[in-house]
């Protein structure tokens, strides 16, 4: 009989599959203890597929469950009753989820109901309030309660999940995956002419906005915001910014932003040209949690539209601070970062705490020890190739 381990990976949304793809990648590496199969939710669709493509990630299954206007128990009930055929069909060893989506509670029941280990990627990002963000804060602790093991990015994360009173050893600090794929796409030459956007040899200021909790006056602030920056500096800078498809949030970007001089609202990216935007920015300001820990890598500046945020580490290193919804303080924000070089330096040179790239190896070594396939923690090793190489 076979003595290798069947992981099944599990991911819906776009930002999943980005930091999901270099654990997959790694994976294969290990061919000969290792069988792993990809499953997709398909909660986001066209963002999903874009990524997939990226990877070069064929899924063996495709749930299709995307519909128009889908709410968040619907995703969750057909999620749920998707995997729970896939689960007893493949028999894995271990369900692989990562983050905080409703595909990522809704996979962590279904393995709970088939009495199969669950490995949370991403393990331990906390706010401490219910309903901040939403539904996201609860999908983490519900997944963690269910979890075997805890893939921890970092030492911030591993002190949430202690206090919750996870077990010490189950979680492994690993740093954040999303690191390790961003390095790996930034490092492609890219033509930004082909996503039609002009920089014009201004300061480039980029902006994401599309979390629910931002939706109404609070949106309407950060456009308003958007506006006056652009107006003020449109000999030095130019703002891109790619809309979201939610009529929540694109109906009201239109609608302040879509006469403003100096503001390019243009299509949601895809991963590649995003990186490559990202890249080329000055300023970033998103309400994404995602974009907090990839711009720091890129020594971009990150302000925060948001009155929270589960990610800490990164305002305390001093890569990001939150500004909030206030028109005033977000236009406050921006102009001391083009107008004070200083301070400017001081967020651009500050060290990334989200990790060096490897998080995905960390990963891999964690599993071979989960499965006795090494004897020692990983990180009692100098590198995670080491652990990796020293299969039983």
């Amino acid at each position: 009989m076979s003595h290798k381990k069947k992981i099944l990976f599990v991911f819906g949304t776009r930002p999943e599959a980005i930091k999901m793809a270099p654990v997959i990648s790694e994976v294969k590496k290990h061919s000969d203890v290792f069988e792993p199969s990809v499953v997709v939710t398909g909660q986001h669709r066209e963002m999903l597929d874009q990524v997939l493509k990226v990877f070069g990630i064929k899924p063996d299954y495709d749930l299709m469950i995307m519909e128009h206007e889908q709410t968040i128990s619907y995703v969750v009930n057909r999620c749920l009753s998707g995997l729970e055929e896939v689960i007893i069909r493949e028999k894995p060893n271990i369900v692989l989820v990562q983050g905080d989506t409703s595909t990522t509670f809704a996979s962590a029941l279904a393995a709970f109901y088939q009495h199969v280990p669950l490995g949370h990627i991403e393990a331990g990002l906390r706010t401490g309030k219910k309903y901040y963000p939403f539904p996201e804060e609860m999908n983490r602790k519900l997944t963690s309660a269910v979890a075997d093991i805890h893939f921890a990015p970092t030492d911030v994360s591993v002190k949430n999940l202690l206090a919750e009173g996870v077990n010490r050893s189950t979680i492994y600090l690993t740093g954040n995956t999303v690191i390790d794929s961003l390095q790996m796409i930034a490092k492609r030459s890219y033509d930004l002419r082909k996503t039609g956007i002009d920089t014009k040899d201004k300061k480039l200021i980029l902006v994401t906005v599309h979390r629910r909790e931002n939706f109404g006056a609070p949106l309407r602030n950060i456009c308003e915001a958007i506006k006056k920056i652009a107006l003020k500096h449109k000999e030095i800078a130019t703002v891109i910014l790619p809309v979201h498809r939610n009529p929540l949030v694109s109906s009201t970007v239109h609608e302040i932003l879509g006469a403003a001089h100096n503001v390019q609202l243009v299509e949601p990216l895809g991963y590649e040209p995003f990186v490559h935007i990202m890249k080329n920015s000055y300023i970033i300001l998103t309400d994404s949690g995602g974009i907090q820990e990839e711009a720091p890598s890129l020594g971009k500046p990150v302000l925060v539209l948001r009155e929270e945020t589960e990610r800490p580490e990164a305002i305390i290193a001093g890569t990001v601070k939150i500004v909030g919804t206030n028109t005033e303080n977000i236009t406050g924000e921006v102009e001391k970062l083009l107008s004070d070089r200083r301070e400017y330096e001081k967020m651009a040179n500050a060290v990334n705490p989200y990790g060096d790239g490897r998080a995905s190896e960390r990963i891999i070594g964690a599993l071979l020890h989960y499965f006795g396939f090494i004897d020692v923690r990983p990180e009692e090793f100098d590198a995670a190739k080491q652990a990796a190489g020293k299969i039983k």
